[in-house]
């Protein structure tokens, strides 16, 4: 700059009028372009994310996602509660998913226990029943507001009104809506009410009629097809090579499922098919969200058609607590859980860490144990962070407009990143 500013006085011979030139292209070239910030507080930013886009005219020439809005520093603070206790934090990463996380947590921990191939199979059984439930609620979060982004705003209603009564089961079982807290390490803390089935089974019942609706509004939709078909390309090269999870890289033509590829909880024993759409684009992750739904229908009604009554956690009382009928009677009952309730239990010195399919991809916790009954380190391998990794490829050369849809496709949410 020095010498673009003296050029015409006294330091034109020092700097070649070439240099000049292409110095004062760039210049223009800044000079045109608009930076744009986009969020924090955007009603499609989906909560507290931030873009740096750089626009020429309409078209996005880069886009850089700003996160740490919401920093809670979950991770940390898992470090200095006992383990039975993180399980409330998880709830709060992603809370569309929290019997997802709860999942992944627990079973992480009884990795580190040893205990893995001991939980009950009806503990095992409702553990697939409602994180597929979870599933579906998750993914009718991500439909009502994708397509309220686009302009069809009873896509949203009719959305909300399914996944009310997926929360209305959940209210059943465990009392809470949203942060749920009900899986343990070891099984399950309680049995699930007698109506449990019954709630279940009509939810099954009338969904796949729902699915039709939303299918009948969006799938055929000539706006909405306009909106997203060839918007926010992802190669299944690229998306690879983001790490990318989940709908978003099935969507891309790579049919990678956690539960197929590392089964857990019994997963290889159910029928499902893992969707896979080849086009990459918002359109094709959108139509993966839709058929992982009836999949997950599959998967529900055999998960009730196998439910037997059974104990629901392993016979270990130094790690579970036990039952109020069992310390209204013995002794030793009411020592374990005055000692669990004070001071937790120990798990092994090790590391562990176990994956699985969330309802927006790879779910993964890795924990370090130093023999305490803390964990030493925890870090969580949140899809959401991941999967945002891909907003700068798929959003170059894209028009202004469509970066909405494409943030919608990925069903990020910031909770989960900003742990």
């Amino acid at each position: 700059m020095s010498s673009l500013r003296y050029s015409n006085v006294i330091e034109l011979d020092y700097a070649p009028q070439q240099k000049i030139r292409e110095m004062l292209r760039e210049q223009s070239a800044l000079d045109n372009a608009i930076t744009v910030s986009m969020g924090p507080q955007h009603p499609s930013t989906h909560g507290v994310l931030r873009l740096e886009l750089i626009l020429d005219g309409e078209t996005v020439v880069s886009a850089k996602p700003d996160i740490g809005y919401l920093h809670t520093g979950m991770e940390k603070q898992m470090e200095t509660k006992k383990y039975q206790q993180n399980i409330v934090i998880t709830d709060r990463m992603d809370y569309l998913n929290p019997m997802g996380n709860n999942l992944g947590y627990v079973m992480t921990v009884e990795k580190l226990l040893g205990i893995t191939n001991d939980i009950p199979p009806r503990a095992q059984t409702l553990r697939v029943l409602l994180t597929e439930l979870q599933r579906i609620a998750s993914h009718l979060v991500w439909l009502g507001t994708h397509a309220l982004d686009l302009g069809a705003m009873s896509m949203f209603f009719y959305c909300f009104r399914e996944r009310e009564k997926i929360l209305n089961i959940y209210e059943a079982v465990c009392g809470g809506r949203m942060t749920v807290s009900y899986f343990r390490v070891g099984g399950l803390p309680y049995d699930v009410p007698p109506n449990f089935n019954r709630l279940v089974r009509e939810f099954l019942d009338e969904f796949p009629a729902a699915l039709k609706e939303y299918h009948k509004l969006l799938t055929n939709n000539p706006i909405f097809q306009k909106r997203t078909r060839g918007v926010g390309v992802l190669s299944g090269e690229d998306a690879i090579a983001l790490g990318v999870t989940g709908p978003t890289l099935r969507g891309s033509g790579v049919a990678h499922d956690v539960r197929r590829a590392e089964p857990y909880c019994g997963y290889e024993t159910y029928d499902f098919d893992i969707p896979v759409e080849r086009d990459g684009d918002v359109y094709a992750r959108y139509l993966v969200r839709m058929r992982e739904m009836e999949e997950s229908v599959k998967i529900c009604r055999q998960a009730l058609d196998r439910l037997k009554p059974g104990p629901i956690k392993v016979d270990s009382p130094k790690i579970v607590l036990p039952d109020r009928e069992e310390m209204k009677h013995q002794m030793d009952a009411l020592i374990h859980h005055f000692l669990l309730a004070a001071y937790g239990f120990t798990v092994p010195p090790g590391e562990a860490y176990h994956a699985i399919e969330g309802s927006k991809g790879e779910l993964g916790f890795y924990i370090i144990s130093d023999g305490t009954e803390r964990p030493f380190r925890c870090h969580v391998r949140g899809p959401s962070f991941v999967n945002l990794q891909a907003i700068p490829k798929l959003c170059q050369g894209a028009l202004l407009a469509d970066v909405v849809a494409i943030i919608g496709s990925l069903d990020i949410v910031l909770g989960e990143i900003d742990r």
